[in-house]
């Protein structure tokens, strides 16, 4: 097949969808992607790229397209909104002109925001070909849950347009079973959305850091809980602050944050201000290749979510990784995601924002031997080989793909003789 992924973040930015790609074209299809210029998460873009610049490439042998969009700058509102909105337009307007071949289907990746849906659609009309949305967040619920809108009128809008884009999608893919309601709720027919979920890249895997490793040297000595993603109102961090804090006369106790994020000044600012400068430890973004790595030297992973009905039926892709490394997880969350950390046996779950439930975690989790928490890893990762193996969810996809492209073709040879 001939695949046209519409997706504004691509690489070298960190995206799920990079693998997704590749594991597309290693099964002898011909992926091309129509991406923006990569900018998140600093908000500026990337060294050696620009509105002229490297605005088409080749990544592992898939074309990859850029167009122009203004970048989201510090993550404020305004910026974020400029930023979706300048995407939209330019992807819309610029993608016909270089996206002329034929292509059998278009995929569309949203982790953020809906509007990443419109040049699909303007595509989709010129070539007359079907529509894979793939959900990773759904609108406008999260943004109501982060604070980013509260204009009733405005969220509003977005459900209209949320509803126009998905009643013109052929398949909507969702990352959690929790999703498939809120959507049937847009009017798609149940027999359109399919679950699938997120894996994770081949790197993740158990490992053991060698005594000269250079994660290991970032590494404070003690007992560690190891959080790795976005630094974000949706994780929570207020309530993970207010946990350390209550368990900073535990000098073992140590937080290692790996990632960044819009918060991480905030955050930053709260370590000083709370005293907890010796026991949580901010050591920033670094590739993937060196998640298992640092995943490896913790003895517990976290996972968090802000309490809100949306993040219940939200399974965070962190999870994945956490199982696919073989680590013991923490998950002070609701919903959806503590239901498949208690499932899966890989390790404990309290309520979201719940600091004094959090805090119980973690001295739980830290009184466990060992040996009993080497145990929850390996039922964690047990669990991912079943239920979210890469190669297992690739050939899932790339079958639903061919159906969906068989079935279109069908429908036009039955136009015709009509």
């Amino acid at each position: 097949m001939d695949i046209l992924i519409v997706t504004q973040y691509f690489w070298p930015e960190n995206f799920r969808i990079n693998d997704l790609a590749l594991g597309l074209f290693e099964k002898g299809h011909k992926v091309t992607v129509l991406t923006g210029i990569p900018n998140y998460p600093e908000g500026r873009f990337f060294p050696g790229y620009g509105f002229f610049k490297n605005i088409q490439q080749d990544y592992s042998g898939i074309r990859v397209i850029r167009v122009p969009l203004l970048p989201r700058g510090h993550g404020g509102a305004f910026h974020l909104a400029l930023n979706y909105i300048s995407f939209a337009f330019c992807a819309s307007l610029l993608g016909p002109f270089y996206c002329r071949e034929k292509f059998d289907l278009i995929f569309v990746f949203e982790p953020s925001p809906i509007t990443v849906g419109l040049p699909a659609l303007v595509l989709k009309k010129l070539k007359s070909v079907p529509i894979i949305f793939w959900v990773q967040d759904l609108w406008p619920e999260s943004l109501s849950a982060t604070g980013a809108v509260q204009s009733e009128k405005i969220l509003k809008m977005v459900e209209r347009l949320v509803r126009f884009i998905y009643r013109r999608c052929e398949r909507i893919l969702v990352t959690s079973r929790a999703y498939s309601a809120p959507i049937e709720r847009h009017g798609v027919d149940p027999c359109h959305i399919l679950y699938f979920p997120q894996s994770v890249e081949d790197v993740y895997k158990p490992m053991t850091a060698e005594s000269d490793a250079i994660e290991r040297v970032m590494m404070p000595t003690g007992f560690r809980i190891m959080f790795a993603g976005n630094i974000g109102a949706a994780q929570d961090f207020g309530t993970i602050l207010d946990a350390a804090e209550r368990l900073k006369d535990y000098s073992e106790i140590h937080w290692v944050i790996i990632g960044d994020g819009r918060m991480r000044s905030w955050v930053e600012q709260q370590v000083k201000e709370r005293g907890l400068s010796r026991n949580f430890h901010l050591l920033g973004r670094y590739p993937i290749q060196s998640m298992p790595h640092f995943f490896a030297l913790a003895d517990v992973m976290l996972v968090t979510l802000k309490r809100e009905p949306i993040f219940a039926l939200t399974l965070p892709g962190k999870i994945q990784s956490y199982l696919a490394c073989g680590k013991p997880i923490i998950a002070a969350l609701d919903g959806e995601g503590a239901l498949l950390v208690r499932e899966s046996g890989a390790g404990l779950s309290c309520p979201a924002q719940d600091a004094d439930a959090l805090a119980k975690a973690v001295l739980a989790m830290h009184r466990i031997p060992d040996e009993d928490r080497k145990i929850m890893g390996i039922r964690g990762r047990e669990y991912y080989a079943v239920n979210f193996d890469r190669n297992i969810l690739i050939s899932k996809l790339t079958g639903w793909m061919q159906e969906l492209v068989n079935e279109v073709e069908d429908f036009k040879q039955r136009s015709l003789h009509a």
